[in-house]
């Protein structure tokens, strides 16, 4: 997955934390990860799929969707 996706992703679970009032350090705390390196994980090129899963079930949204919408999207271009 190019680096964008991932990077839209992670701006999608802040825009999340932010419309529910929530931290970054809170989230952190939920799916069991150091705080510190957190916010370095939502800017890596790649996130696990483990600790996706669990961001999505503590936030009630899915982020998966986003990705296979993505990937929809660019797979119906080059079939054009």
């Amino acid at each position: 997955m190019p680096q964008s996706e991932v990077a839209h992703i992670g701006n999608s679970i802040k825009q999340s934390l932010k419309n529910n009032d929530r931290s970054m350090a809170w989230l952190a705390k939920k799916v069991h990860c150091d705080r510190s390196n957190f916010a370095k994980k939502l800017h890596n090129n790649s996130i696990d799929i483990s600790l996706l899963h669990r961001i999505c079930e503590v936030l009630h949204e899915d982020f998966f969707a986003q990705c296979s919408t993505s990937l929809c999207g660019k797979n119906t271009a080059q079939n054009d």
